[in-house]
């Protein structure tokens, strides 16, 4: 996981920019929010939700709530939801996330069905060059030694796949579909820190050699390595999850970019997901301006894969997600106002 850091100096400056560019027009109705505070938490895995995490909050204060911003990991997060110990997340994967869910339902209550439009896929993925060259549209074919031999990057023989951290749910996805399609004996799942991991495969890919990870989108991955221009998705041949995990009607997804072969719909390892967010029910039944807000607050798929590519290019600290924030709500002031007018009706 990657820790934000920061510095006095910067939060102040980032902060006094952020105020400037959330600055509208004043609301008529009032503010639901006035003598009130929100403990709101984020994931401790850093991606584009940060953003749309500090764009929440913005919102929140605009609504005239305080908001108190802490950071833990999802177990934690959801004891101290269900607990009334802090009030809301928008870090809630969905239907990775479901089972942990159905947990707490009894205390706290999804708001949105997505804030992600269309919602975001998973799956595994090879350099094109290299899937065209040896018409591979599957990842079944890696059963086949000498298709698995061209992924080998430590001279084992056997295709190296990028995999994700150790404490990632997805990570046991890959190492369940491994064993499901037959490839214990020509691949090898690498699960370790993920991001030396894609700095690995960006390397490689940078030299023109082949490249076999498994990843998602939107991601800071997928705005550096382009599908259908620099590497494409590859489908798996059948549905299949590991106990434990929710498991979807499909995992066919249509209208994917850069699926092998053209293929369409396109068999991603797990079927579409999307950021979810989550309150405390006795909270959100005390704030319904809340429920109205972030009920509205939804992005398309380019939103987030700019924001993911600000990521990559080493936007890290809590300065630069309100900024980055900031700049998003300045550029589409109309539509911001319009959530926090309906939120106070």
């Amino acid at each position: 996981m990657i820790v934000l850091r920061t510095t006095w100096k910067g939060v102040a400056c980032a902060a006094a920019l952020f105020s400037a560019l959330i600055a509208g027009p004043a609301l008529a109705q009032g503010s639901p929010g006035e003598g009130k505070t929100i403990r709101f938490v984020s994931s401790d895995s850093l991606g584009a939700n940060y953003v749309q995490d500090q764009i929440l909050i913005a919102g929140l204060e605009k609504l005239g709530y305080e908001v108190k911003l802490s950071t833990m990991n999802m177990s934690a997060i959801l004891q101290a939801i269900s607990q009334g110990d802090l009030d809301m997340t928008g870090d809630i994967n969905w239907p990775q996330a479901q089972p942990a869910i159905e947990k707490v339902a009894d205390a706290a209550e999804l708001i949105s069905d997505g804030t992600i439009i269309g919602g975001g896929i998973n799956g595994y993925m090879i350099d094109k060059k290299t899937a065209e060259a040896h018409n591979i549209t599957n990842v079944s074919q890696l059963k086949d030694p000498k298709i698995a031999a061209l992924f080998d990057s430590d001279g084992d023989g056997k295709a190296n796949l990028i995999n994700c951290d150790p404490a990632w749910k997805c990570g046991d996805v890959v190492d369940f579909q491994v064993k499901e399609f037959g490839l214990s004996d020509t691949v090898r799942s690498i699960r370790a820190k993920y991001e030396p991991l894609i700095a690995e495969a960006f390397a490689r890919a940078d030299r023109g050699e082949p490249i076999l990870l498994y990843t998602w989108s939107p991601s800071w991955i997928v705005y550096r390595l382009k599908p259908a221009k620099d590497v494409v998705w590859l489908p798996i041949p059948y549905d299949a999850l590991p106990p434990g995990v929710n498991k979807p009607k499909t995992h066919e997804v249509p209208d994917v970019a850069g699926c092998a072969g053209g293929q369409n719909p396109c068999r991603m390892a797990v079927g579409p997901w999307n950021w979810r967010t989550l309150a405390n029910k006795e909270f959100l039944a005390a704030n319904p301006a809340v429920g109205k807000f972030v009920a509205q607050a939804k992005w398309p798929l380019n939103t987030w894969s700019e924001w993911e590519g600000a990521l990559g290019k080493g936007a890290k600290t809590n300065a630069d997600m309100k900024k980055i924030a900031g700049e998003w709500i300045a550029a589409n002031q109309g539509e911001f106002d319009r959530w926090i007018s309906a939120a106070t009706k």
